[in-house]
């Protein structure tokens, strides 16, 4: 293994993929074959782009990488997957607590129905707040949930926690800071207001950036809406574009108080090494905390990585007690019960058919689970299975590229076409955006070509008139399946700044439930529907036209958008 490692030009990977596998590991040696070639493919593409790419590291902090080890595979359905809970919790539930959005409006109200009913606490990570009329209505209805609340308790038991980015969430004048403070003045004890600013954006850099491209360097991008027990994960934003006309992907859990969980103590520890918005605008940091900008860099990523490993471990180590004390409940269930009697005790819940695993991406802590779990999918995806993967901003990092091109599986991607884009028609140097995308594209197709892998992999582009297009996640469908067993849904868009720059928060779905399955069978099929395949004439189209200094500049900027 160490002599193909260093053959291949690979190091880390392979020592990263090497050390998941298990000694005597049946396809070990494929599975080696297969990577020594892709990675000598990629080292050769590697080598013929500009070296300025090695300065894109300086940003990150030194911090240690966290991983853990997964167990061997499983070759039996959704069980396959169970290697996935040596990262992170499983959350094991029933497909019928899982629903499936399809369109804006669907998400929006039933937003507007989650915090009218909401009783305990209401959660909301997202990017900003937008500053229209259908995001000042989402805040009555805070308002008026919290009002009811402070009327029927004395001391009222309802809780709201928002978390936004500081950078986006101070843009303008009338920004998302401005929406929620009344909000803070009304209910000092009830809401809390979290800005997180990230720690590369410091001294100088800070100084010199304007608004707007700060914003580059590093965000909070994690969307999750929790209310009770019932959680919504989406990519989508708190904008009324994402209420209206801009197309992305959204689950409801129903019922799921251990993710609900979960999810409030991921937000509370980020919160907790956030900037707290106080009443007259300002902002300042919990007391004993390092400042993410002005305190030492080193120190705040450590803290940070400790908080929200503490999240991860903590739900981990419950849910493994709960696995446990669920197979003895069983055991002994089964050899006290008669053999015909098939009637569940009321109070036992219905042996799960779906489980939920969270995928948390921090590099800029040393949190790298999501990385490593797309990674390993992509890898292990088996001649004749089929990915469908979809992202709003086509802009894949190269180990993502190179497991692609390199693997067996059939690929399907779907990515946003010039005039759904979210940039199409902006100002500035930000409306040549989607020419950028649409050179990276030509580049990865020329690639598929250049390959002879045309028919294995398949890029699709997403056009709907009126319509922009943000829809980010991954189908997985077995070989010889019709129906996907597993999807990543969440805010990463599979780019550089997903993996590097960001906060991101994804789930797994897993699931042997036919209904759920046809569920997101549907979902995948209602997005691909509006797209047309990608050809060579796709790029001789005007609209595909990229000017010179766009093409020169992609390079020097790729992975800051």
């Amino acid at each position: 293994v160490a002599a193909l490692m260093a053959a291949a030009g690979g190091a880390a990977l392979w020592r990263r993929l090497a050390a998941w596998l298990p000694r005597g590991a049946p396809g070990l040696a494929a599975l080696l074959g297969r990577l020594s070639d892709r990675l000598a493919r990629g080292r050769d593409r590697r080598a013929r782009r500009s070296s300025w790419l090695l300065l894109a590291p300086l940003l990150t902090p030194p911090v240690p990488v966290i991983t853990s080890m997964p167990c061997s595979l499983c070759s039996e359905g959704a069980h396959r997957f169970q290697w996935i809970r040596n990262l992170v919790p499983e959350f094991g539930i029933s497909s019928s607590h899982v629903k499936v959005l399809s369109s804006p409006a669907e998400f929006y109200e039933l937003l507007k129905v989650q915090i009218k009913t909401a009783k305990q606490r209401v959660v909301m990570a997202s990017l900003y707040l937008g500053t229209g009329l259908l995001e000042q209505e989402l805040v009555n209805c805070l308002e008026e949930t919290l009002e009811k609340s402070l009327q029927a308790n004395e001391s009222p038991n309802l809780r709201v926690s928002i978390l936004l980015d500081y950078t986006r969430g101070s843009r303008g004048r009338k920004n998302s800071r401005t929406m929620l403070i009344p909000l803070l003045q009304r209910f000092p004890e009830q809401v809390r207001v979290s800005l997180f600013h990230t720690p590369n954006l410091r001294g100088l850099l800070k100084l010199l950036i304007p608004e707007r491209f700060n914003e580059t360097i590093g965000l909070q991008h994690i969307k999750v809406y929790l209310f009770d027990d019932n959680v919504i994960l989406s990519g989508a934003n708190l904008s009324d574009l994402y209420f209206t006309n801009r197309q992305d992907r959204y689950v409801l859990l129903q019922d799921s108080p251990e993710i609900a969980d979960f999810f409030t103590e991921l937000v509370d520890a980020i919160g907790d090494v956030s900037l707290q918005l106080q009443q007259d605008d300002t902002v300042q940091m919990m007391e004993g905390m390092v400042h993410p900008y002005q305190g030492d860099k080193v120190r705040y990523c450590e803290i940070a990585n400790r908080r929200v490993m503490e999240v991860i471990d903590s739900a981990r180590t419950r849910q493994e007690l709960l696995h446990a004390k669920t197979f003895h409940s069983s055991q002994q269930g089964s050899s006290t019960l008669p053999q015909h009697d098939s009637e569940v005790p009321g109070d036992l819940k219905p042996e799960p058919d779906t489980w939920i695993y969270p995928l948390i991406q921090m590099k800029p802590f040393g949190i790298q689970i999501d990385e490593m779990v797309t990674e390993t999918l992509l890898t292990e995806a088996e001649r004749d299975a089929r990915v469908y993967l979809t992202t709003g901003y086509f802009n894949l990092t190269q180990a993502y590229m190179d497991l692609i091109l390199g693997t067996r599986a059939e690929y399907r991607i779907l990515l946003a076409s010039p005039e759904v884009n979210g940039f199409f028609g902006a100002k500035g140097v930000a409306g040549a955006i989607p020419s950028a995308y649409v050179y990276i594209e030509h580049q990865f197709y020329n690639e598929v070509c250049c390959l002879h892998q045309q028919e294995r992999i398949q890029l699709q582009e997403y056009s709907r008139a009126g319509w922009t297009f943000h829809a980010k996640g991954l189908w997985l469908y077995l070989a010889g399946s019709s129906l996907p067993c597993l999807t990543l849904i969440g805010s990463p868009n599979f780019g550089y700044r997903s993996v590097h720059r960001d906060l991101e928060a994804q789930v797994a779905i897993v699931t042997e439930n036919k209904a759920l399955q046809q569920q997101l069978h549907q979902e995948q099929e209602q997005l691909y529907l509006c797209s047309g395949v990608v050809s060579s004439s796709t790029f001789e189209q005007p609209s595909r036209h990229v000017k010179l200094w766009v093409k020169l500049v992609t390079p020097l900027i790729k992975n800051f958008f």
